[in-house]
């Protein structure tokens, strides 16, 4: 693949002597601060919307008729 046109300048600015930008950045910037829980009992009730759907459990209303 080829490069960025950001990672082009940052190369170019090494190059030259002049101070790498990544150097400045946060040491937060890696993670991922979003806090996050898991789904309650209700909230995996509530995810299903049509109540009487029951994916495991498909027919497909077919018969078979034998000619003789």
């Amino acid at each position: 693949m080829g490069k960025s046109n950001a990672q082009k300048k940052r190369s170019k600015l090494i190059r030259e002597g002049r101070l790498n930008p990544e150097i400045n950045r946060s040491p937060y910037v890696g993670l991922d601060l979003r806090t996050r829980k898991t789904k309650t009992k209700k909230d995996n009730i509530y995810r299903t919307k049509h109540k009487n759907r029951h994916l495991h459990k498909q027919d497909n209303d077919s018969f078979y008729l034998p000619i003789n």
